[in-house]
């Protein structure tokens, strides 16, 4: 087996668009659940949203890539109000069930035969890129950075991402230091006693969850972009529990915990498949085929996670004594 390779590939996936875009996300599950107490379990809509958002406009109308951004940005507004006006008055298990539908709710939507001249229906939207690469003021060629090489496309797609995720972290950190983001703190403790303090408890929950919804439709652009095409499949329910993943690996009330888990969760799973194909292609592992290998990279990811939520239950980077799980 080729472990340099396996490993500088593993490596390689700790700065990737994709690590960042779960980052994004992740960030936005934190705001949600980790600061204000609210369980979104419908955060792949909000990447939809994102990627559709952006697409749509850019392929249909020719719009400017700024103008596409800002389209996606108000989709993501919207999404979150329809989300949040019958439920945040609600228990916190209300808007998990109405998140997760409303996820599958978009998907299917876009999938929809009957929209195929504007979704493209299952085989999704291409081709709507130019804008941003055509920012890009890296000279054409191939940059070598230690056991990784990219070309100037890859490398201005990194930097606009992880640019991103940096400058999200600090407003982020700023808002939670802030009277606003300790109301949220203190709603998810208690919401009845930042209500008798004469705090719109409504209010502050709708700000929450269109602001970590807009970090989840940045994720989305992010996530499409490097790829060229904007496909549904790749906007299911499974994504959403991947992001929680990312987010208990890190921190749930942390800044940095949903950055570093989402490093975490990709190098793993690139490292164990890695791993598990130059196994089962030099002879080693005889008892699996490459399909049953990359399911059981989940399956190892999934006993980590359950390790941790028994021995750190707060994750790598979380405060034990400001959130534990129960």
């Amino acid at each position: 087996m080729d472990f340099l390779n396996i490993f500088a590939n593993a490596l390689g996936e700790i700065v990737s668009p994709t690590t960042a875009a779960y980052a994004l996300a992740s960030l936005g599950l934190a705001v949600h659940f980790g600061f204000t107490g609210l369980l979104n379990f419908g955060q792949a809509g909000f990447m939809a949203i994102g990627a559709y958002g952006f697409a749509i406009p850019t392929l249909l109308w020719d719009v400017p890539f700024v103008v596409g951004v800002l389209i996606a940005v108000v989709g993501s507004v919207i999404f979150a109000l329809l989300l949040g006006i019958p439920t945040l008055r609600l228990r916190a298990d209300y808007l998990a069930i109405v998140t997760i539908a409303a996820a599958e709710i978009i998907r299917y939507v876009v999938t929809t035969n009957e929209l195929t001249d504007i979704t493209g229906s299952a085989n999704g939207l291409a081709a709507f890129e130019g804008g941003f690469y055509a920012m890009n003021p890296f000279p054409q060629g191939t940059y070598n950075f230690g056991l990784t090489s990219m070309n100037e496309r890859d490398l201005w797609i990194r930097v606009v991402a992880w640019t991103l995720v940096a400058l999200c972290c600090l407003l982020v950190f700023l808002l939670m230091r802030s009277p606003w983001g300790r109301i949220l703190k203190g709603i998810r403790e208690d919401e009845n006693a930042v209500r008798s303090l004469g705090k719109n408890v409504y209010s502050y929950k709708m700000q929450s969850l269109i602001f970590g919804g807009l970090l989840g439709t940045f994720a989305g652009m992010i996530f499409t972009l490097p790829r060229g095409a904007v496909q549904p499949a790749n906007y299911q329910t499974e994504l959403t529990f991947f992001l929680w993943t990312c987010l208990l690996l890190g921190g749930m009330a942390t800044v940095l915990g949903p950055v570093v888990g989402a490093m975490i969760f990709w190098v793993v799973l690139s490292l164990t498949q890695g791993l598990l194909y130059g196994a089962i292609e030099a002879g080693y592992i005889t008892f699996l085929t490459t399909t049953q290998a990359g399911q059981l990279r989940y399956i190892l990811v999934g006993v980590a996670l359950m390790l941790l939520m028994i021995f750190r239950p707060q994750g790598v980077l979380g405060n034990k004594k400001e959130l534990v799980f129960a």
